[in-house]
């Protein structure tokens, strides 16, 4: 009898000890989405079922998911996650923004748990060191993470929760909210989680609503002109157009990081999954609306073919060093600087020997993110760097699209160079491979050149490729069925200078 009365005292005890264990509870249930546990269940099955099947045929590596009330937003978030139920991870990330509190970092969660009524979420507290570990701008903290009694709690990463234990249960998670728009931030974040992601087996989703309080209409063309950018998988370019109000997002720093994330894992496709806005909620106003996007990134596969002998096709043989892309760079900006200024080309001397085999390339000049200039020749008809000192003349003065580059537009512009390989003309177009092969279509007088890159910033499939080659001829939009079409592919050594710092 004693024995019992003491193990009794000894458990009552222990039940009025604090849990050691540090619990982020929910700050938004019952009020963002149902705070019971099978009414939440069942509202994220009707999301899901609503949503259907997954469309792609890559794993997702990094989601877009809106963060609003479920009755708003729910139906889009239903259709990023479901492409992930038939993929495994060993964590996820997630990055969102801050709503309530500024502080000039990257806050990733020093807890142990994120709760929702659907249980409690581990953090992956080795991943989440790891990412902080030396950083200046990435800091375990619990700031924008906790919340008091009197305090209204970030809800970003909080509502994204639930859907991912409706598909994978209790995985380990790394929570990370950013508080602020500083692009050294965001650029040492979307840095670091590329590294995540060129080794570790995780999925990044990143939580964000899109415009704000416009009119329905002007909402969606708000939403289409961000998309449109979102598909070029630029993060600078993505980054203007925040600062610059083109369009908005309330987590447009983390979906930079993203971007900058992605490029430097070698995540190279993009597929919007579903964009709406609160206005298409039956009943809901469409006075003041907020828009909502679902997509997916993923890595597409570009692996070189073999021939008949058994060698490597792959077209992007003959690549050249980072000095040499260096030097090229500088002969570029040299010239359009040169040039610009009424002053005669460059002659360059101490020439690196390979740049002097004749070879074709573009030179692309950009003016803030946006397409400034870009002229180039197809075939060797000079050596390299002559190639590239009359391409850069043609792309910042005869251009015929634009105007002529003006000396006060100088330090506003980038330089980008494509070094291509001889045009190989295909019998089918399976042959062709997006993101790596540039696309030639000629018939009878008329002839379009797309460059690779050019698919890729604009999320094009292949057909869309082919059609968008053909209107760049002068032709019809299929006129690449016509069996008199001439079709042929190249692929193309592609750097500017950011691209070097990342090497």
């Amino acid at each position: 009898m004693k024995t019992n009365v003491v193990a009794i005292l000894i458990a009552f005890i222990l039940s009025t000890i604090p849990s050691l264990a540090q619990i982020r509870n929910p700050a938004v249930s019952g009020a963002f989405y149902p705070s019971d546990p099978e009414e939440l269940k069942s509202m994220l099955s009707t999301f899901f079922q609503k949503a259907g099947a997954p469309t792609l045929r890559e794993k997702p590596r990094i989601l877009i998911c809106p963060h609003a009330g479920y009755i708003y937003s729910g139906q889009v978030a239903a259709y990023s996650f479901k492409e992930i139920k038939n993929h495994s991870y060993e964590t996820i990330i997630l990055v969102g923004p801050s709503h309530v509190a500024y502080f000039d970092f990257a806050s990733v969660y020093n807890g142990d748990y994120y709760q929702t009524p659907l249980g409690k979420m581990p953090v992956n507290k080795g991943l989440a060191e790891e990412i902080t570990k030396g950083a200046k701008f990435i800091k375990l903290s619990d700031k924008g993470h906790t919340f008091s009694v009197l305090q209204r709690g970030e809800h970003c990463i909080e509502v994204e929760l639930p859907f991912i234990q409706y598909i994978k249960g209790n995985i380990s998670i790394v929570p990370i909210i950013l508080g602020t728009m500083k692009y050294e931030v965001i650029q040492e974040l979307g840095k670091r989680l590329g590294e995540i992601l060129k080794k570790e087996d995780v999925l990044i989703v990143v939580s964000s609503d899109l415009s704000h309080y416009h009119k329905y209409e002007e909402c969606n063309r708000i939403d289409k002109r961000l998309i449109k950018q979102l598909k070029r998988m630029n993060p600078k370019s993505f980054y203007y157009g925040l600062i610059s109000k083109d369009y908005e997002a309330c987590g447009g720093a983390p979906i930079t990081s993203a971007l900058i994330a992605a490029k430097k894992a070698g995540i190279n496709g993009i597929k919007i999954l579903k964009h709406a806005n609160s206005g298409d909620v039956p009943g809901a106003p469409r006075s003041q609306v907020v828009g909502y996007l679902a997509a997916a990134m993923y890595k597409t596969k570009n692996e070189g073919r073999m021939d008949s002998k058994g060698k490597n096709n792959d077209l992007t043989q003959g690549e050249l060093t980072k000095e040499e892309q260096l030097y090229l760079i500088e002969l570029a900006e040299n010239t359009i600087r040169n040039v610009v200024n009424g002053n005669p080309k460059p002659s360059p001397e101490n020439v690196p020997e390979r740049l002097k085999e004749p070879r074709g390339a573009f030179v692309t000049i950009e003016k803030n993110g946006q397409l400034r200039g870009c002229i180039g020749y197809v075939l060797p008809v000079y050596p390299l760097y002559q190639t590239v000192i009359e391409a850069a003349t043609s792309a910042a003065l005869k251009d015929p699209r634009f105007p002529p580059v003006s000396p006060e537009e100088l330090p506003e512009i980038t330089v980008e160079i494509s070094v291509l390989t001889l045009p190989r003309k295909i019998k089918s177009i399976d042959e062709i491979e997006v993101g790596k092969h540039g696309l030639i279509i000629k018939k009878g007088f008329y002839q379009g050149l797309l460059l690779p890159q050019v698919a890729v910033e604009y999320g094009w499939d292949r057909e869309t490729f082919l059609e968008h080659t053909c209107l760049k001829a002068g032709l019809y939009r299929n006129a690449w069925k016509d069996p008199d079409t001439e079709i042929s592919i190249f692929s193309a050594q592609v750097f500017n200078r950011e691209t070097l710092k990342e090497n």
